[in-house]
């Protein structure tokens, strides 16, 4: 099993597997809440089966190679995690996304999270385009696209039915030229 470490705080990547299914319930049961203000991601995950029947179709959708599931740890504990919800390497597009518990709010980790899975979209893969989308509502999200680099493409306008109303829809995206880009002026600006 790999880990990449996401800086000097004890914050790690690994991918997040059906062996998780324990871990991964108590980080939702902390969480649960708090994610589901926007997402209903882990919602219906209330057992270890059904959490298990989660990662699984995640473990699934890797080995097809059309999305993959990857924890944030911090200090050895599952705070959240970050995902490839479509991946179709021979378009060249995917979409990403994320969750957090609040004990991982505030830290930065999903921007160090996301900019190792879209090194390697574009990178390793090929991905040109890599899209975000999120609820208008959701600052914390929609701030992560704006750090990334990413360019607002516009409004799927009261797209996502939620919890009884109706959500605008925010879609973001940057293509690989962009990425790189952005990764180059970074690294000049480290120097």
């Amino acid at each position: 099993m790999y880990a990449i470490p996401l800086g000097d705080d004890g914050a790690e990547l690994r991918p997040l597997e059906p062996w998780h299914a324990e871990e991964f319930l108590a980080h939702m049961d902390r969480g649960r809440e708090f994610v589901a203000q926007f997402i209903a991601f882990g919602s219906k995950e209330t057992d270890v089966d059904s959490a298990r029947a989660l990662l699984q179709r995640y473990a699934d959708m890797r080995a097809a190679d059309t999305g993959s599931l990857h924890g944030l740890w911090l200090e050895g504990k599952l705070v959240g995690g970050v995902l490839f919800l479509n991946f179709n390497a021979e378009t060249g597009n995917c979409e990403v996304g994320c969750w957090l518990e609040p004990a991982g709010t505030g830290r930065g980790l999903i921007t160090r999270a996301m900019k190792i899975l879209i090194d390697f979209a574009v990178e390793q893969r090929g991905i040109h385009r890599i899209e975000w989308v999120a609820a208008a509502g959701n600052q914390p999200s929609l701030n992560v696209a704006r750090r990334l680099g990413m360019t607002r493409d516009g409004v799927r306008r009261e797209a996502h039915p939620y919890r009884g109303v109706r959500h605008d829809l925010e879609v973001w995206s940057i293509l690989a030229p962009e990425w790189r880009a952005a990764r180059a002026r970074a690294a000049h600006n480290d120097h």
